[in-house]
């Protein structure tokens, strides 16, 4: 590990630079000092709609659904994304709106929950504000933890809220073998899985190994 130098000086910026703006993105000019004092440039991309009272944009969502003599399953969302020129699999997302306050990404969650998917849910955790891509842009979120009884009236023939343009198809994966699914999911679709999404099937994966799988106890 290295130690900082003594002259070592706190990396700022010191000018944002708007280079251009379209009705959702922006791309600036950044000027920041190094650690060693050097000044340099960064090109930064921007969210142009971030609310003035809150730190992140938007809000995931990681969504259980539970139900009576079923497996727990994961509630994802597959829809095609222009920039990536094909269909990825990803947690339902979405922007927090200029009336929710910072405070409110309980209520944003629900809200983007119930349009993508349908489903009606219960609020269990919320992350703190969280970067998505730091190396390309300052884009923020929350990442909210979700039950869904899956027993209730309202979530058995759930019915999407997709908004004009939106297309958006609902798959329920098994929670015990989240990374498995979507492995074979990968080897059938031209798909692109979300890097939040495979992380947490990596998680879970290790979360339900067994300890009888372990090479050291296999001897």
């Amino acid at each position: 590990m290295s130690c900082p130098e003594k002259d070592a000086v706190e990396p700022h910026v010191v000018n944002e630079e708007v280079i251009a703006t379209g009705k959702w993105v922006k791309l600036e000019k950044t000027t920041y000092v190094d650690p060693a004092g050097n000044t340099r440039t960064w090109e930064t991309a921007k969210r142009t709609t971030r609310p003035s009272n809150t730190a992140a944009d938007g809000v995931g969502i990681i969504a259980l659904l539970k139900r009576t003599l079923h497996k727990d399953c994961v509630v994802l969302v597959k829809q095609f994304r222009p920039p990536m020129g094909c269909h990825t699999l990803e947690f339902p997302a979405g922007l927090i709106d200029d009336n929710e306050s910072a405070e409110s990404a309980e209520t944003a969650a629900l809200r983007e929950l119930k349009e993508e998917t349908g489903y009606k849910g219960e609020v269990v955790g919320v992350t703190p504000v969280t970067c998505l891509d730091p190396g390309l842009s300052n884009c923020t979120t929350h990442i909210v933890m979700v039950n869904i009884n899956g027993d209730d009236i309202e979530n058995i023939h759930p019915t999407q809220q997709l908004g004009d343009g939106e297309f958006v198809e609902v798959i329920l994966l098994p929670l015990d073998e989240f990374q498995k699914k979507i492995d074979e999911l990968l080897k059938k679709e031209k798909i692109v899985v979300d890097a939040k999404v495979y992380i947490y099937a990596m998680g879970m994966a290790q979360a339900f190994f067994k300890p009888n799988e372990l090479p050291v106890l296999k001897q």
